[in-house]
């Protein structure tokens, strides 16, 4: 029973298949498992890696030089164009797997061969067709072109598929149309229906997962893993990687406390005996710069005035023509008559008027 596998798992089954197969004898087929972009093959060990970059390598080796990729897959995520080559050419034929492909995907790809083949006459290069493996989608169309375009036995053209790929189609109900299907029509074939799209990727990437894999296996097996992977980080230049575990500490205590003098060394967890004077061992000297009436002082130095003591009914009359005990009856004069006026209670209070 298979796991279900997320948007950035390799394919269930991707690594039990072989990564390409051999030229098919007379024809410009090629066939392979498909091509995964650096993100999800990154944890794999360096010889099961195989994208866009190590296709080319792989064919190179044999001398062959591919010019088209005709992707069968059923999804996107695999790779996109910025992972493909700028010398190939590629054509997305979405196709359902499990299910024999229906007419109009069968003419879709009869169109991107013949237009290939047409428009490379005077060249040897390879036509390069993949699905999750390589193998059944992939199979059966290119048999299919062979039955119907070159009018290739069945037989003969299963025989060739499975011993160019290194693996046999595996699906019975494609095997069974194959054999016993009718042929399809080949009415429309010159017209153009997709137009091939450039890879976009100018270079190899700098980074693969090939050059570090062996340093990155061997350190999670090592006894120092968890001291060398936090003492030097390897994306230390990546902006947005956590550095938090890679800050020094702060100080236990970064200023003495208040009440301190700045030049006495202040030791956290020194014991002291306590002061047989019964004062703080905190307690600072006053400043002698400050005179201790300085706060009774203003800027010129002259004393600053006394105010006037607090009365329950007080009015803006001087000290002197109050009554010794401050009673409540004060003395108001109006501003009119000049002549003293009683007033009594909270009505007498001036700062009712502000």
């Amino acid at each position: 029973m298979s796991r279900s596998y997320r948007k950035n798992d390799i394919p269930d089954r991707w690594q039990d298949y072989n990564a390409l197969g051999k030229r098919l004898k007379g024809t410009r087929f090629i066939a392979f498992k498909v091509p995964l972009k650096p993100a999800l093959t990154w944890m794999l060990p360096s010889s099961d890696v195989f994208g866009p970059w190590e296709l080319l390598d792989a064919l190179k080796k044999d001398n062959q030089e591919l010019g088209l990729i005709i992707d069968l897959t059923f999804t996107t995520r695999y790779y996109t164009l910025q992972d493909v080559p700028q010398s190939l050419m590629v054509i997305k034929i979405l196709t359902a797997g499990h299910y024999v492909p229906d007419d109009n995907t069968i003419l879709s790809f009869k169109r991107a061969v013949h237009r290939f083949l047409r428009d490379n006459k005077d060249n040897d290069k390879l036509i390069g067709v993949h699905c999750t493996h390589g193998l059944n989608r992939t199979g059966y169309l290119i048999c299919r072109y062979l039955i119907d375009m070159d009018g290739m036995a069945p037989e003969e053209a299963v025989e060739l598929f499975n011993s160019s790929r290194g693996h046999a189609i595996e699906r019975q109900n494609y095997l069974e149309d194959l054999y016993y299907g009718p042929k399809r029509s080949n009415k429309g074939i010159e017209e153009s229906q997709q137009e091939p799209q450039r890879g976009q990727a100018v270079r190899r990437p700098a980074f693969t997962p090939s050059d570090s894999r062996t340093d990155t296996q061997a350190s999670f097996s090592g006894p120092g893993y968890h001291r060398s992977h936090l003492s030097e980080p390897k994306y230390r230049s990546d902006p947005y990687y956590p550095q938090h575990a890679h800050l020094p500490r702060p100080p236990l205590l970064a200023h003495p406390p208040l009440g301190i003098p700045p030049s006495t060394s202040f030791q956290p967890y020194r014991w002291t005996p306590p002061h047989s004077d019964n004062r703080s061992r905190h307690q600072s000297p006053p400043d002698p710069q400050w005179p201790p009436s300085f706060a009774l002082q203003d800027r010129g130095g002259a004393p600053l005035p006394l105010l006037p003591r607090y009365f329950p009914n007080w009015t803006p009359v001087p000290n002197g023509d109050r009554s010794a005990t401050g009673q409540s009856r004060s003395t108001v004069r109006h501003p009119d008559t000049q002549t003293p006026r009683y007033s009594q209670g909270h009505g007498a209070n001036t700062y009712d008027r502000y």
